[in-house]
C-alpha cells in the first residue's frame, strides 16, 4: 500500500525534471551556452547592405569600337574626327561621355580612344589589349555595325564567330582588369539609317563608294530581292545585339544599353551631312547622352 501512495509523487517529480531539461535545451539552442535568449527588437540584427557592383562615378574611360566612336564623317567628308566622338571627344557641341563624367579639362587626361574606322568584332580583343595599358575604370564598347555592313549579305560575320570574338575581348579585359566596368552599346538600326538617308541625293552618291553595301546598295530598289537583302541584314543586327546582351549579362561589371542605340530614331539633323549614315555632331551628342544616362543610373535600363 505504501508503494502505491508514493507512485504519483515519483511520476510528478520525473515529469518536472523532463520539462526543466527541455527548457534548458531550448534556451541553449536560442542563444548558445547558458546565455539567456535575446528578447525584443535587438534579437534580429539587419544584414549589412551589399556593396554596389556598379560605380556610377568612374574616374577614367577608354573607348573601343569602330568608325562611330572615331567620329567618322562628323566634321568632314570621309575622315575621322575623334574630337567629335560620343565617348571621348572634346567638342563642346557633342559633350562626350568623358566630358560629362569628368569635365572637359580632366577628360583630356583621363580618356583614351582606341576605336578604328572599319573595325569589326574580330578587332575588339586587340583594341582591348591596348585599352588595358591605360588601366581605365570604364571601357565603352560600340562594335558590330561593320560585321553587318559588308560587301554582300553572304560576307557578314557569322553569329557564332561574332559571339566568340566578343567573349575573347571580355576575357582579355578580365585577365588584366577584373574590376573595370564595361558599357556596351547596341548596334544601330541600319534599316532606319537606310530609310532616312535614301532621300538625300548627296548621301546616296557617297554610299556608292562602298559604305555598308549589304544594306545601302541600290538604295532606291524596292523589289523583292532588295527587300529580302535588307531584311536579312536587319535580322543579323538584331541577332548581334542579342549576343551583346547575353555575353554582357554574364559579367557583373558589364552593362548593355538595353537596345537604346538600336531603338533611337536618328533623323536628318543627327546624321552626317556628307554620308547621311554616320552620326553628325548632333547625333554623337545623342549617343553621349544615352551612354551617360546608363552609366549614372543606379540600375540599368532594360
Amino acid at each position: 500500500m505504501r508503494n502505491r501512495s508514493h507512485r504519483p509523487r515519483a511520476a510528478v517529480a520525473m515529469a518536472t525534471a523532463v520539462l526543466l531539461g527541455a527548457g534548458a535545451l531550448t534556451a541553449c539552442d536560442a542563444s548558445g551556452g547558458d546565455t539567456p535568449a535575446p528578447k525584443g527588437p535587438s534579437a534580429q540584427k539587419p544584414s549589412p547592405k551589399p556593396t554596389p557592383t556598379w560605380d556610377t562615378s568612374p574616374d577614367s574611360l577608354a573607348a573601343v569600337g569602330d568608325s562611330i566612336t572615331r567620329g567618322f564623317d562628323a566634321c568632314s567628308v570621309l575622315a575621322d574626327c575623334p574630337e567629335a566622338s560620343w565617348a571621348t571627344g572634346t567638342d563642346s557641341e557633342v559633350r562626350s561621355l568623358a566630358t560629362r563624367l569628368f569635365g572637359r579639362e580632366r577628360a583630356a587626361d583621363h580618356s583614351w580612344n582606341h576605336a578604328k574606322t572599319g573595325a569589326r568584332m574580330a578587332d575588339l580583343p586587340g583594341q582591348v589589349e591596348q585599352a588595358v595599358a591605360d588601366r581605365p575604370e570604364l571601357i565603352t564598347v560600340m562594335a558590330g555595325a561593320n560585321d553587318a555592313c559588308r560587301p554582300s549579305v553572304d560576307s557578314m560575320t557569322p553569329l557564332t564567330q561574332f559571339r566568340a570574338d566578343f567573349e575573347k575581348a571580355m576575357r582579355t579585359l578580365r585577365r588584366e582588369l577584373p574590376k573595370t566596368q564595361v558599357y556596351v552599346s547596341s548596334v544601330p538600326d541600319l534599316m532606319r539609317l537606310w530609310s532616312q538617308g535614301r532621300t538625300n541625293a548627296l548621301g546616296k552618291q557617297i554610299w556608292k563608294l562602298g559604305i555598308c553595301s549589304s544594306m545601302l546598295a541600290d538604295p532606291d530598289a524596292r523589289d523583292a530581292a532588295a527587300t529580302e537583302r535588307r531584311e536579312t541584314v536587319q535580322g543579323r543586327v538584331v541577332a548581334y545585339n542579342k549576343v551583346l546582351e547575353e555575353v554582357c549579362a554574364k559579367d557583373l561589371r558589364c552593362r548593355y544599353d538595353g537596345g537604346a542605340v538600336f531603338k533611337y530614331r536618328f533623323d536628318g539633323d543627327q546624321l552626317s551631312r556628307w554620308d547621311w549614315f554616320h552620326p553628325s555632331k548632333n547625333g554623337q551628342s545623342r549617343l553621349a547622352e544615352l551612354a551617360y544616362r546608363q552609366v549614372k543610373a543606379e540600375d540599368p535600363e532594360g
